[in-house]
């Protein structure tokens, strides 16, 4: 069976992207539920699956990672990964679909584990805002928290790759991505059609879709007065030609195939190679 993609909220499963996703599985109120129960589910999913990715957003309750890594701790397992990247709530949902997309293809769970820190980088997650006053994942002047206060005042943020915000006006510009990409928008309490009559013409979006705004969104940018956007690569054989060309490694401790210096599901870094004869630095 293939690797399975975990999410800790119904909301964080995207409907698929193509006929090749995968269904998440969807640890609902882990910190919630008795322990026994939220073990027993994920015992199941580690016997049907093997390896178990968990993407979690940063802004979930402690409570809910405090579970997840007693749980992982409990079953003493190198099977499951638990995955919180800097991304926005949109974005890591985003993210968990193009996952359950490979997850359909030939990849080892190391390398589709290890893939998540390399296709966020083709990610660009922001939000349009009516206030910036509690935003504090995204560095804020004075005079933008200034204007927050002003009647009517909304900015526009990218979150990630590079921090960036801007106070909207007819003039106001956000950088974005430099390859054709799809786009996501969620809708919170913010009444704007901004995002999808000025910004995804600006970046050139070959498709918009509106999907539902996820719980943990309004926590995320401090405000739920907010549309929520993301860009992304919506093609199964882009994202797993990016992932296949990327050089491969055994992990020297659990012996996983992994892609870069860190293996997600025991966490073992590559050790340090001692200077060869060829690179030692000669004494004077």
């Amino acid at each position: 069976m293939p690797t399975a993609v975990a999410v800790t909220s119904a909301d964080m499963a995207l409907p698929p992207q193509d006929e090749r996703t995968l269904p998440a599985a969807v640890l609902q109120d882990v910190d919630q539920h008795p322990l026994e129960r939220t073990l027993a589910d994920v015992q199941m999913l580690i016997e049907t699956h093997g390896h178990v990715i968990v993407v979690c957003s940063r802004a979930v309750p402690a409570a809910v990672t405090r579970r997840l890594h007693t749980i992982r701790s409990i079953l003493e397992s190198d099977r499951i990964a638990l995955f919180s990247p800097e991304l926005p709530p949109l974005g890591l949902a985003v993210l968990a679909r193009q996952l359950r997309q490979l997850a359909s293809c030939d990849l080892g769970p190391g390398v589709l584990a290890s893939a998540g820190r390399l296709l966020t980088h083709y990610i660009h997650a922001g939000a349009q805002l009516g206030s910036v006053a509690r935003l504090d994942r995204v560095p804020v002047g004075l005079k933008s928290h200034a204007r927050s206060w002003m009647p009517g005042s909304q900015f526009g943020v990218i979150a990630h790759p590079e921090p960036r915000l801007v106070k909207i006006a007819p003039d106001a510009t956000l950088r974005g991505p430099e390859f054709a990409t799809w786009m996501l928008v969620a809708k919170g309490q913010l009444q704007s059609d901004w995002v999808s009559a000025s910004l995804a013409p600006a970046w050139s979006v070959q498709g918009l879709r509106e999907v539902p705004l996820p719980a943990e969104s309004a926590d995320w940018w401090g405000t739920g007065k907010l549309i929520e956007f993301c860009t992304y690569l919506p093609d199964l054989s882009v994202l797993y030609q990016l992932v296949s060309s990327v050089r491969r490694s055994r992990c020297h401790w659990c012996g996983i195939e992994v892609i870069g210096d860190r293996c997600v599901f025991c966490s073992a870094t590559a050790p340090d190679h001692a200077p060869t004869h060829e690179n030692r630095i000669p004494a004077r």
